[in-house]
């Protein structure tokens, strides 16, 4: 008995912060790529259609399909440095920690919020 077909993974490219065709809000979208693979005996061998490309508002949930030379553009303007391991390091800790507040007073912060 022979045990075969199909199955698709997504994979999240990036976030990009882009302006929706659909709801109109800038938000956060999600690029995603999906490639599916001919699978025998439930393992993944090999693709058997060109991976598709998809970007969806996180906003409103509006999913369109884009172009790879277009997910590839999106990447290099602003996406790419989301990837782990890409561009810097990601912070950790406080991120005020290396700030030094206003010289001279002496005076505590003032919180903005307190009236």
């Amino acid at each position: 008995m022979l045990i075969f077909g199909a199955s698709t993974k997504t994979h999240q490219l990036a976030m990009l912060n882009l302006l929706c065709s659909v709801c109109g809000n800038p938000s956060a979208h999600a690029l995603r790529k999906k490639v599916t693979k001919f699978s025998l005996f439930f393992i993944p061998l090999f693709p058997i259609a060109p991976p598709k490309h998809q970007l969806q508002c996180t906003f409103c949930g509006a999913a369109s399909e884009v172009t790879k030379e277009n997910a590839e553009q999106l990447l290099a303007q602003g996406g790419g440095a989301s990837q782990p391991g890409a561009g810097r390091p990601p912070q950790q800790g406080n991120p005020f920690a290396g700030q030094q507040g206003p010289q001279g007073g002496g005076q505590p912060p003032q919180n903005p919020y307190q009236s």
